[in-house]
């Protein structure tokens, strides 16, 4: 089994063009399942028992999972794993089995996104110099990388894969790879080059043309976690909720543009979302807010209210 799962990796990546993180994840899914199905069969399982997983097993895995507290968000897409990987096995190796196809996925709650406040975003760089005040070429970079995803609306990945010939000069849109090696064209505001060319000024290192354009400390590529720490000392710093998160910049950046006019159609080309079901959540916060601002400043609603 372990040879067919590696094919099937290797699949997602050089034919789906999924990224080494998605491929990744499905392995993990996999993987644990197949250590369920030994346990529930009670022996090894080969490529030919995988056709034999009735929906007892498959209910019985879903029902381990819960009673282990998983949330169902991990749980539905630990399902979407084993059906692709179903369907690969009924394509390249004539495995075929129905049961999977009966068991429904458990509903995850669609959470809206929240937005961070504008004020507290311009308060960000001061907080920034203030933490960073003994390496200032490191508040450059905190500061050159908040202003990137919250003025693109760029994944924190998308922004750390940049190089410096992307940036370099200024060119009136970025061309961002994002999920599924789909390419997309972003365009991109003044602040933000003056953001990036003030942390590239001082930077001690990773100038040439092929580096990444963010680098750590140590002087190699600035890692996700990285990121998410930075955003995490400026949140403690200046007491904002736990929701301000590098793809909470993000979020700021969709529901700014959604209140200043922009289309979904453009909102999911600039965001790179595959579905625009994906981009219409968006319109949901809108009106959240637009919903509260009336009960707390319409007449109508203070009447309402007082009745």
């Amino acid at each position: 089994m372990n040879e067919i799962i590696c094919e099937f990796i290797e699949y997602l990546v050089d034919v789906k063009n999924y990224s080494a993180h998605t491929a990744a994840a499905y392995e993990t899914d996999i993987r644990e399942f197949l250590k369920f199905y030994e346990r529930f069969a009670g022996g090894n399982v080969e490529l030919a028992d995988m056709a034999r997983a009735d929906t007892i097993c498959f209910r019985a895995y879903l029902a381990d999972r819960a009673r282990r507290g998983l949330a169902h968000k991990s749980t539905a897409r630990a399902l979407s794993s084993l059906r692709g990987f179903y369907k690969y096995l009924a394509k390249h190796h004539n495995i075929k089995n129905d049961a999977i196809g009966l068991i429904s996925s458990p509903k995850v709650p669609r959470k809206l996104s929240k937005a961070i406040d504008p004020a507290d975003v311009a308060h960000m760089k001061s907080a920034i110099a203030d933490i960073d005040n003994a390496e200032p070429w490191v508040a450059a970079r905190d500061w050159a990388l908040v202003t990137l995803i919250f003025g693109c609306g760029l994944r924190i990945s998308e922004a750390l894969s940049l190089k410096n010939a992307d940036v370099r000069g200024r060119p009136d849109v970025l061309r961002i790879l994002g999920k599924g090696n789909k390419e997309r064209i972003v365009p991109v505001l003044k602040p933000v080059y003056d953001a990036i060319e003030k942390y590239v000024a001082v930077r001690p290192f990773g100038n040439a043309p092929t580096d990444e354009l963010f680098r750590s400390v140590r002087g190699l590529p600035m890692s996700p976690r990285m990121a998410e720490k930075v955003i995490e000392h400026i949140r403690n710093y200046l007491h904002l909720p736990d929701y301000v998160t590098p793809h909470a910049l993000r979020h700021t950046f969709a529901t700014a543009l959604l209140a200043g006019g922009a289309d979904l159609r453009s909102l999911q080309e600039l965001l790179g979302h595959a579905s625009l079901s994906t981009t219409q959540l968006y319109t949901k916060v809108n009106m959240a807010e637009i919903s509260n601002i009336y009960m707390h400043a319409h007449p109508r609603a203070l009447a309402e209210n007082d009745e």
